[in-house]
């Protein structure tokens, strides 16, 4: 099996080597958030029950019934299995959340009603704690991704026009956004601890999180200001020119012209510019602007649709090739890890994991590039509990005595 983390000491490959975080979690937006940081170099080490938490077999699994799921958004993360009933547990537990060090001391969780983990009772141990609370609700109330999107308004926007039920998206939106924000939290409290010397409790609501982009992308005020409420417009593009079209071997593209630069070229390759030209004078609008293109969006996708519905796909890919026109073709993910393998196997960011109980299969590593730098490579995620007497070892110092012990007692967990 690939390693999927191990210690992580300083002038180790990453931007984040040196510094580490102990991860309780489970589901989405914690379990994301602590690989985001592993995948830069951190050493994360994830802290589950014995036997695991909720996520440790969630869907897609394999025909064996191994977690995909676990396998995805664990991936270079440390695995230690503790008992969090008892008392040698929750102190062991403690111990490492507390650990000396300037770059330790870091604790990222969703986890709720354990007096032990609480930022208070944790802080008697190590004033400095830093502490990254996700939650539902900023009152601590649950929250998933589904009620979130449901209460902001989303499945009413998503969806064809004729459907009068809201439409949920499969997509965890909330859950990323979550995620990725913990990180940043861990990171810009890491840099206050590093001048100002102290920790702090820094809580982020999965609800709060979609909140604000909701606010951020003008949906709030539209309605406020506005007074509309947005009607849901299929697979259009809302405020400009955008849509699914099917070629004539059926298969299905997305064309999207965001300037003037992209439809003037989309009216070139497809010879329609003299015809659009004189529908505009006619109509008395202006195909050059966002308004227009958007308002009379089904004239201009009807006068297209024959122009792909007369060509195989690969054909409009060699048209619309070295224009400056924004499409791609419709994929599912079998289709992603078919025809598209090779793309995959060749992408920088992708590498070949071999995870125990699954097998092999590509991965991908942080998105982000730093200049001048080797990235690291994707590495599997852990066996759940693979490093409990690594880490109890390297950490608290216990011997080989005392983790049988511990062994016996029930205490810790092995992989």
């Amino acid at each position: 099996m690939t390693d999927p983390g191990g210690p992580r000491v300083p002038g180790a490959a990453g931007a984040l080597a040196g510094l580490r975080v102990v991860e309780i979690s489970s589901f989405v937006a914690a379990p994301l958030g602590g690989m985001t940081l592993a995948q830069l170099g951190a050493d994360v080490i994830r802290v589950d029950p014995i036997g695991g938490a909720a996520d440790n077999a969630r869907w897609p699994r394999t025909a064996d019934g191994a977690s995909l799921y676990w396998a995805g958004l664990n991936k270079g993360k440390r695995s230690v299995t503790i008992d969090f009933r008892s008392q040698r547990g929750q102190e062991l537990i403690t111990r490492l959340i507390t650990a000396p060090g300037q770059d330790r001391g870091i604790l990222l969780t969703n986890a709720v009603g354990r007096r032990f983990l609480e930022h208070e009772v944790l802080r008697r141990h190590r004033p400095d704690l830093i502490q990254i609370v996700v939650q539902g609700h900023r009152d601590g109330s649950p929250a998933v991704d589904y009620t979130v999107n449901a209460a902001l308004g989303f499945p009413w926007l998503t969806g064809p026009e004729e459907i009068a039920a809201p439409v949920n998206h499969v997509l965890p939106a909330w859950d990323m956004a979550c995620g990725l924000h913990a990180a940043i939290g861990i990171l810009a409290a890491e840099r206050r601890r590093r001048i100002h010397g102290s920790g702090g409790l820094v809580s982020i609501a999965l609800y709060d999180v979609a909140l604000a982009m909701v606010g951020n992308l003008g949906l709030l005020a539209e309605a406020q200001v506005n007074q509309v409420t947005r009607e849901r417009i299929g697979n259009y593009l809302y405020g400009s020119f955008g849509r699914d079209f099917r070629t004539r071997d059926k298969r299905t593209v997305m064309v999207v012209a965001l300037t003037g630069r992209h439809w003037n070229d989309l009216m070139k390759v497809t010879a329609l510019d003299g015809t659009v030209g004189r529908l505009a004078g006619i109509l008395g609008a202006d195909f050059s602007s966002d308004d227009d293109r958007f308002r009379y969006r089904e004239v201009l996708a009807g006068l297209l649709t024959p122009w792909f519905e007369s060509r195989d796909l690969d054909e409009v890919e060699q048209q619309l090739a070295g224009t400056s026109v924004l499409w791609s073709r419709y994929r599912s993910v079998a289709d992603l890890v078919g025809e598209g393998l090779p793309e995959l196997t060749a992408h920088p960011m992708m590498a070949e994991v071999d995870q125990a109980g699954i097998g092999r299969f590509l991965a991908p590593g942080s998105p982000l590039v730093f200049a001048g730098t080797s990235a690291l490579p994707a590495r599997a995620a852990p066996v759940l509990g693979e490093h409990t007497a690594d880490v109890l070892s390297e950490i608290l110092g216990l011997s080989g005595a005392q983790l049988r012990e511990l062994a016996q007692q029930q205490a810790i967990g092995e992989a």
